[in-house]
This record gives C-alpha cells, structure tokens and sequence, in this order.
C-alpha cells in the first residue's frame, strides 16, 4: 500500500561538484554574438537557464578575452536586486556601467519581473555596443510568440533537460542501470545531480 513516503530505490550516484557542459546551447549563444538581436533563453523552470548564462556563457566569454567589467549580469527575482525591478532605477544603472566604446554584455535573468521590460530592452538594443541575452520562465516566454515579444528584434534560444547522452557523460553506472534512473527521475540538471534516490523523488 503506499503510504506517501519517498521510495528508496538505489542506483550509483553521480560525482560530485559535475557539471552539465551545454556546449550547444553555449556554442549558439556564441554563435549569436552581436547580431543586434535579443537573444531569449526560454525553458521550463529547473532547466539550467540561469547557470547557462550566468556561469556557462560568461566563462566562454572570459575565455575569449571579454573584460569582467564588461559583463554586466543582473538577477530580478532577488532580493538584493529589488529596485531593478522599477526600469527608471534599472535603466540608468546599466547606462552608467557601459562605460566606454567596448562591447559591452548585459545578461538579464527573469526579465519578466522587470516592469515595461519590453521597452527597456529594446532601448539598450539601440546602444551600438551592447550584446543582450535575456532568460524569461512564464507561459508568455514559454509561447511561440517570444521573438515578436521584442518587435521583430528577438532571437529564442529553447533549452530543454539533459539529453540521455548528457545525463550519461556524469552517470557512472552502467547505461542500463543509467537509462532506468533517467527514465524513473527525468534530466533536469537539479534533479539529477542529487546524490540520493529519496532526495530525486521528493524533489
């Protein structure tokens, strides 16, 4: 009888501290560099957007030689960001920081709380040197009608959960024993990297 307690069911777990590479959602970010579009990462909740950003795009640019004073990356569901969420704080902050003739990139996480984020983003766009990339979680980021959410200036960026070739380059288990985990949990980074199976289901 189940009784709503989290099954124990146990398989190898992953190594510590892995990390999922997303290289082709990198490489595509990369590809995109200053094409004067709004690049849009939509995604369901957990996917890994804001690590795809924030971490894995801005160490590719470090690699490439982009000055760490010429990424500028803001977060607006927290709270020390609050008052970015009002565009007459936001606006001017980001004015200032782009600071000489250098490409400047502005990455942007949850723009959806960033009120009239339509018009605010589509005025940074207009300043020559500046590379905008943008994440968004609700239905309206969700939908087909993300590009035109900018004008016609919108480039989207889908990223979906782990592939089973991603989730087996950090299982260190058999494939067998690795594709009855990934079916049982599904590939969304968090999940999978949770070193237990009660953890997994509970999540």
């Amino acid at each position: 009888m189940l009784t709503g307690k989290c099954i124990s069911v146990h398989f190898p777990v992953m190594e510590e501290r892995m990390e999922f590479k997303r290289e082709q959602y990198v490489d595509t970010l990369i590809r995109k560099q200053c094409n004067h579009l709004i690049k849009t990462v939509t995604g369901m909740r957990r996917v890994g957007k804001s690590y795809l950003i924030f971490t894995l795009f801005k160490r590719r640019l470090l690699s490439q030689g982009v000055k760490p004073s010429h990424i500028i990356e803001i977060s607006f569901d927290t709270f020390e960001n609050l008052r970015f969420k009002d565009p007459h704080e936001f606006y001017p902050y980001v004015k200032v920081l782009v600071k000489d003739d250098g490409m400047h990139y502005i990455l942007l996480d949850e723009i959806q709380l960033l009120d009239e984020f339509e018009s605010v983003v589509n005025g940074l766009l207009r300043m020559p040197n500046v590379d905008l990339s943008v994440t968004g979680s609700n239905a309206r980021f969700l939908s087909k009608d993300v590009v035109t959410e900018f004008r016609g200036r919108g480039d989207e960026i889908s990223v979906s959960p782990l592939s089973f070739s991603e989730f087996m380059d950090a299982y260190e288990g058999s494939v067998y024993d690795g594709y009855r985990q990934y079916i049982l949990y599904g590939g969304l980074p968090p999940v999978v990297l949770l070193p237990t199976s009660e953890e997994k289901t509970c999540c």
